[in-house]
C-alpha cells in the first residue's frame, strides 16, 4: 500500500500528466453539473413519474448512459448515445461504402474527415431522438403537471434545440478529454454516470438484505465476494493475451536478410479480447432500438416486442444481447487489428514467424489466430454481460444492484479504469518512475 501511495504521489510530480488529470476532472465536473440542469419550461419538482420509469430495466440503463440526466429532463438528457449510434453507423458503412474505405486508408487526414461525418450524423440522430424524448415526457407525465409554460410548440421546439446542443456539447467534452486530458473521453463520460448510480444501488440492496431481513448479512457478504470475483474475471478477460513468437533476420553487407542465429526473438501480443468494452457499448445501443420503435405502435405484436426488450433480465433480451456482443466483438476486432499491415511491417523489418512464410501467409496466419482466440473472448464477454440476469433469477438481488454484476456497467467500469491506468503508467515510465501497477520506487534514468 505504501508503494502504491508513493507511485500515486509521483503522478503529481509530472507537470504534463498533472495538468491532463486536472483538465479531465474539470471537464467531467462540467458534465456532471450539466446533468442536473433541467430543460427550460419544466417544473423539476414534478418529475417523480419520470424517475420511477428509470428505477429498473432498460430505463435504468438509459439513465446510466446519460449520467442520471434522462430521469431529470436535463439539457444532457440524450447524453452521448446519439454519438455512439452515429459511430456504429459510420463504422458499419465503412465496410460497404468505397468513399469511407478510402478515408480509412488516408491516415490522420482521413480520420478527421470520418470524425466530421460522425459529428454531422450525430446531429441528425439527435434531431430524431429529441422529439422522441419529448414525446416520452408527454406520455409519462401530464403536460399540465410538469410544464410551466402553456405554449407547447415553443417548449417542444426549444427543447429539441437544447437537447441537440447538449449532445453536441457532451461530444465536445469527450473529445477534449481525449485530446487534452487522460483516457478515452466518451468512455469516461459513461463511467462517471455509472459510478454516480452505484452508491444508491448498493444502499437499496443493503436495505433489502439487512433492514427488510431478505437474506441477512451472510447473503450480502456472499454477494460482495461474487461481485469481486466478477471484477477479477473482467480484468483477466481484458488483459489476457496470446503471444506469437517472432524471429528477426539481420541485413547482410549485400543488403539481403539472413536469419539471426543469435536468437533475436520477440513476441506479438494478440489480445483475447482486442475489442475491449466497445462491443458491449455498441450492442447496448442497438438494444434500445427495438423497444423504441415498437413503442410507437399500439398493435399487440408491437406491445409484446416492447415488453420483451424493456425487460433486461428476460430470456429473449439476453439471448439477442449476447449474440450482438459476439458479432460486434468479431467486427470491432477486424477493424482495429490490421493483421495484413502487421504482416507487411514484419516483412519490411526482416521479421518472420517461425514456420510461416513472410507476407501474405503471415497475414493469413495472424488472421486465423485472431479468429480462434476471439471466439472464446467474445463468448466470455457475452457471459459476463448477461450475468446480471442470472444473479436476479438465482439470488433474488435488487435489479439496480444486479446490473453491476457484469453487464454493461461493470465491464465499462473495469475496462475504462484499466485503459486510464495504462495511460498514466506510460507517462510514469517515460519519466523513469514505476507505474501504478508496479512498485513505487523511482527508476533511475539510464545514462
Amino acid at each position: 500500500m505504501k508503494k502504491f501511495i508513493e507511485a500515486f504521489i509521483n503522478v503529481w510530480k509530472i507537470e504534463e500528466l498533472k495538468n491532463r488529470i486536472l483538465v479531465t476532472l474539470g471537464l467531467l465536473l462540467v458534465y456532471r453539473f450539466g446533468a442536473h440542469v433541467t430543460l427550460p419550461g419544466i417544473d423539476a419538482t414534478q418529475l417523480n413519474s419520470l424517475a420511477d420509469q428509470t428505477d429498473g430495466g432498460i430505463g435504468w440503463l438509459i439513465d446510466v448512459f446519460t449520467g442520471g440526466a434522462f430521469s431529470q429532463a436535463s439539457v444532457f438528457a440524450l447524453g452521448i448515445m446519439p454519438y455512439i449510434s452515429a459511430s456504429i453507423v459510420v463504422q458499419l458503412m465503412g465496410i460497404a461504402v468505397p468513399y469511407l474505405q478510402k478515408l480509412q486508408k488516408e491516415g490522420e487526414s482521413g480520420r478527421k474527415k470520418i470524425n466530421q461525418i460522425t459529428r454531422w450524423l450525430t446531429i441528425l440522430i439527435t434531431l430524431v431522438q429529441g422529439p422522441g424524448y419529448i414525446y416520452n415526457l408527454y406520455k409519462t407525465l401530464p403536460p399540465q403537471a410538469f410544464l410551466i409554460s402553456s405554449d407547447s410548440f415553443l417548449f417542444i421546439f426549444s427543447s429539441v434545440v437544447i437537447l441537440t446542443t447538449g449532445t453536441i456539447f457532451a461530444m465536445w467534452l469527450g473529445e477534449k478529454i481525449t485530446d487534452k486530458g487522460i483516457g478515452n473521453g466518451i468512455s469516461l463520460l459513461i463511467l462517471v454516470g455509472i459510478i454516480a448510480r452505484m452508491p444508491q444501488a448498493f444502499i437499496q440492496e443493503f436495505t433489502s438484505r439487512m433492514v427488510e431481513n431478505n437474506g441477512g448479512p451472510m447473503l450480502l457478504v456472499i454477494e460482495i465476494v461474487i461481485w469481486l470475483l466478477i471484477i477479477i474475471a473482467c480484468v483477466l478477460l481484458i488483459m489476457a493475451v496470446r503471444k506469437i513468437p517472432v524471429q528477426y533476420a539481420r541485413r547482410t553487407a549485400s543488403g539481403d536478410f539472413e536469419q539471426d542465429i543469435a536468437g533475436n526473438r520477440q513476441w506479438i501480443p494478440l489480445k483475447l479480447n482486442a475489442a475491449g468494452v466497445m462491443p458491449i457499448i455498441f450492442a447496448q445501443a442497438i438494444m434500445f432500438i427495438p423497444a423504441a420503435l415498437a413503442g410507437l405502435s399500439k398493435a399487440d405484436a408491437a406491445q409484446t416486442i416492447t415488453s420483451q426488450f424493456q425487460n433486461v433480465f428476460g430470456l429473449a433480451y439476453n439471448i439477442v444481447f449476447a449474440l450482438l456482443i459476439i458479432i460486434f466483438t468479431y467486427f470491432y476486432t477486424a477493424i482495429t487489428v490490421p493483421t495484413n499491415k502487421m504482416a507487411d511491417d514484419l516483412k519490411r523489418s526482416g521479421g518472420f514467424i517461425p514456420g510461416v512464410r513472410p507476407g501474405v501467409e503471415t497475414g493469413d496466419y495472424l488472421d486465423k489466430i485472431m479468429s480462434l482466440i476471439t471466439f472464446p473472448g467474445s463468448l466470455f464477454l457475452a457471459i459476463i454481460a448477461v450475468f446480471p440476469a442470472v444473479v436476479v433469477s438465482i439470488m433474488n438481488v435488487q435489479s439496480q444492484w444486479a446490473l453491476f454484476y457484469g453487464g454493461t456497467s461493470l465491464l465499462i467500469m473495469v475496462g475504462v479504469a484499466i485503459d486510464t491506468i495504462q495511460q498514466i503508467n506510460s507517462y510514469l515510465l517515460n519519466r523513469h518512475y514505476d507505474g501504478l501497477m508496479k512498485s513505487g520506487k523511482n527508476r533511475k534514468a539510464v545514462a
